[in-house]
């Protein structure tokens, strides 16, 4: 299979993505990486680093979409960015995917200008795995859609339930959708029409209902669903809050002890290690024809080369095929 990447994306340039790649091409022995972007960047990069011969190649890109860039402007400024570019190769059939650490919002919209999506899919959503008490969980729109509607949310959970079966080894996943209460009649027009959509809909059997921000990391459903704008909050809250305990524990807790510093220190960091986003990879962006992997901006070689194992993974279990037969059996209606 072949997976581009968006070589120029990220905090750190292009040499943790040739080093990701490098890391992936070891593990990974069916896969062939595209590199997209400066040639005159990345030819030392890999002069340095020698990959398997025949399973590397560079498409030349000559710009780049800068973290902070607004999407719509770089989208008309510069169409040959190297996550624009990846993006037409993805189109045109010639990768089965992309994986990119660049500007999300530049991602998304490559993504929705390509207008590839999945029979019946109005807006791709982006996917993240997440810890619970009971293992993972996966939260679904955590960003690409913050003006939804039910319908969008119903294909959500399709489409996130397909991922935890197939990709997370959950045999049957539990659904829950994010309110303000686990009532029905709980929450807004935009929740309370949805919960009616999957109570009659075939995702009825595994759908238990509303349930609130705490049950997430409880472990209460398999499969979160959500708008994007609240997603995409729950996401970096879970984040800051992480931070804000380790910080604690390394301080309040660790730095008291003295014969056991050593030994609790390193349990703190192999507990991290665990769950921290490198050991997943990224975040798929699911409803679009090929497989397009979303990179936290900070990744290292690491999590880049986890990336392009995740998206091989979505590959060879043709899990857009699946989803589009899990699409299939939902009631039609309007966008």
């Amino acid at each position: 299979m072949r997976i581009a990447l968006d070589a120029m994306g990220g905090d750190h340039g292009p040499a943790p993505n040739v080093g990701g790649a490098a890391l992936a091409l070891a593990s990974n022995p069916d896969l062939t990486v595209v590199l997209v972007g400066d040639q005159g960047q990345l030819d030392p990069l890999l002069a340095a680093s020698p990959l398997p011969a025949g399973r590397v190649e560079v498409v030349h890109a000559a710009q780049v979409v800068e973290m902070k860039e607004k999407p719509a402007e770089a989208l008309r400024r510069k169409p040959d960015a190297s996550v624009f570019r990846a993006w037409k190769l993805l189109a045109e059939g010639n990768v089965d995917g992309l994986v990119s650490a660049g500007n999300t919002g530049a991602v998304v919209a490559g993504g929705v200008l390509s207008r590839r999506f999945l029979p019946g899919v109005h807006k791709p959503g982006i996917a993240t795995v997440m810890p619970t008490a009971k293992g993972r969980c996966v939260i679904m729109d955590v960003g690409a859609n913050v003006f939804p509607k039910p319908r969008h949310l119903l294909q959500y959970g399709a489409m996130g339930s397909v991922f935890a079966k197939h990709v997370l080894n959950i045999e049957k996943p539990s659904l829950g959708l994010m309110n303000v209460g686990e009532e029905e009649g709980k929450g807004h027009e935009l929740v309370q029409k949805t919960y009616e959509l999957f109570r009659n809909s075939p995702l009825s059997e595994r759908f238990v209902g509303n349930i609130e921000g705490r049950d997430i990391h409880r472990g209460a459903v398999d499969v979160v669903v959500t708008d994007g704008f609240t997603g995409n909050v729950v996401l970096k809250l879970s984040e800051g809050v992480l931070e804000f305990v380790v910080g604690l524990i390394s301080h309040e807790v660790i730095g008291t002890l003295s014969a056991e510093r050593d030994q609790a220190a390193l349990a703190l960091k192999t507990l991290l290690a665990k769950y921290h986003y490198s050991a997943v990879g990224g975040a798929p962006l699911l409803g679009v024809e090929g497989v397009c992997i979303i990179c936290h901006g900070s990744s290292k070689d690491k999590a880049i080369a986890s990336a392009l194992g995740v998206a091989a993974l979505n590959v060879r279990v043709k899990l857009n095929e699946k989803i589009v037969a899990e699409l299939a059996a939902l009631p039609k209606g309007d966008e």
